[in-house]
């Protein structure tokens, strides 16, 4: 399936969002013409994400289901057969223009992912379609002038929707003729340019995102995306996204928070594997739950009782932790694995720090498995929805704040305050979305509640705890969306 090609902004975006779109695109290209004495040939675009379910749980193999928000990058672009320079610009004035020079088919073009430069990202869609691009004896030189509108470092994967649309713009300016898996494949491995190791759910929803669609996203045992309609409901529901404003140094955190969950979620499949007699002992518990139900009649399997029925087998199994609750020591984990302390530390505390005295292998068991089945609960109501299907999907992310926060502790003060605020003034439901520790939340309204939702944090939560923040600086911080597109290539506006 290839990147749809649209003439009418209608096909992108809601029809709430068109009175802010048609002028931002036109200026767009009045901009373009204007620094670059020509219109631009098409604009490229590709927008955020933000999950509305499944955190914390890709990384143990467990599907997710996030959808595309308004917010994205547009790109305008002309090309030229007269050289292969790309000149980039942006129309946010604190990134200054660049300029590079295609490099030969070996090198493409050389990033330096030590430096903290804007332009890095565009070369890692540049030089990931041009490594791909076989048949291309040299590519175009281009034209490009960039506008995103997804708030950078917010949790909603900036990064992606930046190096998506500019492997799209490399696409269409070369007539490469890639698919939409073609182009989510390289991008995924394209951003690792930066040093990001993604895992795909970022840059498959910015591309295969459909409008009033969610996405559902499965890693194992390779990338697959579906589409997940969401219910139809009076008056229509709508989401709202809101940035905590807190950020923590992942640095300096993740020893303690990020890299330690994933050695704990790897520790306790270890031990599962082990207790539960599993043939093929993995530190995934996804692959651990397939393998303990292998042998089960798949006439009475069900996904959700599954789950259920490894938690409920998996509590009595582990044994109980001598610090009164607080976890167990990495000598009781190498009993509890038979795996020796060294080998535990050496494959799982070298290349990633990790700090702590305790393992906390019940409480992270418990999110991992109730959150993974807490997805496919969204999903099935969305696909069978019931009457109350709107405040059912309100419930699941309510227990999946619930569990983030005490399960495994990856919220804190200012997203719980965020959420009470919203759940207080119109939301059915509300979660932390991305890794947690402050970053942003998605709450669940509807239509009719968003401006009194928005309002209800901007003076509660915003102007309380940040009360320097000018009205463009809130506008970023909390936004209303609704489900949208993927990427696309706009042509509708004069040549």
């Amino acid at each position: 399936m290839s990147v749809p090609v649209y003439d009418s902004l209608d096909k992108i975006y809601d029809t709430s969002a068109l009175e802010r779109q048609g002028p931002r695109y036109d200026a767009l290209v009045k901009k373009f013409t204007e620094k670059y004495g020509r219109k631009p040939e098409f604009i490229a675009r590709s927008p955020g994400r933000v999950n509305l379910i499944g955190e914390h749980i890709d990384y143990c193999g467990f599907g997710v289901l996030p959808m595309a928000i308004e917010r994205d990058v547009i790109i305008a672009v002309a090309t030229t057969n007269d050289d292969t320079k790309v000149r980039l610009a942006n129309v946010n004035s604190k990134y200054g223009d660049r300029e590079f020079e295609y490099e030969g088919k070996d090198t493409v073009v050389t990033i330096d992912a030590t430096k903290h430069e804007w332009s890095n990202y565009f070369k890692c869609g540049y030089k990931g379609m041009l490594e791909r691009a076989d048949s291309l004896s040299q590519p175009k030189g281009m034209y490009l002038l960039i506008d995103g509108s997804v708030p950078a470092g917010s949790g909603l994967s900036s990064s992606a929707a930046f190096v998506c649309a500019s492997a799209l713009a490399v696409i269409q300016a070369n007539n490469l003729g890639l698919t939409k898996q073609e182009l989510t494949e390289i991008a995924i491995v394209a951003e690792r340019n930066v040093g990001v190791n993604s895992g795909g759910m970022d840059q498959s929803a910015s591309v295969f995102s459909e409008k009033q669609y969610a996405l559902s996203v499965e890693f194992v045992p390779k990338l697959k995306t579906s589409l997940v309609k969401l219910p139809t409901v009076d008056p229509p529901m709508a989401f709202v996204i809101a940035n905590t404003l807190v950020t923590a140094d992942k640095f300096v955190t993740a020893p303690r928070n990020y890299n330690l969950r994933v050695v704990e979620t790897k520790m306790a499949a270890l031990f599962l594997s082990k207790a539960l007699w599993i043939d093929n002992p993995s530190d995934s518990l996804k692959e651990v739950c397939e393998d303990y139900f292998k042998d089960a009649d798949y006439r009475e399997r069900n996904p959700i009782y599954d789950l259920k029925r490894l938690l409920d087998t998996a509590l009595t199994a582990f044994p109980k932790d001598s610090s009164g609750g607080q976890g167990y020591t990495l000598d009781e984990v190498a009993e509890m694995t038979g795996v020796p302390a060294q080998t535990l530390k050496e494959k799982y505390m070298t290349r990633f720090p990790v700090e702590t005295d305790y393992f906390r292998l019940v409480q992270r068991t418990k999110h991992i498995l109730t959150e993974a089945k807490r997805v496919i609960e969204f999903k099935t109501t969305c696909e069978s929805p019931p009457a109350d299907a709107f405040a059912t999907l309100g419930a699941i992310m309510n227990a999946s704040q619930e569990s983030c926060d005490t399960n495994y502790n990856c919220s804190c003060p200012e997203i719980n305050a965020v959420c009470e605020i919203a759940r207080e003034n119109g939301a059915v439901g509300a979660r932390l979305t991305g890794a947690g520790w402050g970053g942003c939340t998605v709450m669940l309204t509807r239509e009719d509640k968003v401006q009194k939702l928005i309002k209800a944090l901007k003076q509660k939560y915003y102007k309380k705890n940040f009360p320097e923040l000018t009205e463009e600086e809130l506008d970023d911080a909390v936004l209303a969306t609704k489900p949208g597109s993927g990427s696309a290539i706009f042509v509708g506006f004069d040549k």
